[in-house]
């Protein structure tokens, strides 16, 4: 037989894992300095004008 679980434990180990993967996910998003935002817009900019530029008219 298995090992007695409290559920409500359970329940809330689950819970603090999941709030501790989504603070995890907005530190990532979120946890940038101006300058880093900046120059992030500034690479996908570049890259979309690159792209737009290679593109062989129909």
């Amino acid at each position: 037989m298995g090992d007695v679980v409290n559920l409500n434990r359970f329940r809330k180990d689950k819970a603090k894992a999941d709030a501790k993967a989504t603070a995890q996910a907005n530190r990532a998003t979120h946890g940038r300095t101006k300058a880093q935002k900046q120059k992030a817009e500034k690479e996908r900019a570049r890259a979309e004008r690159l792209l737009d530029g290679s593109k062989l008219e129909d």
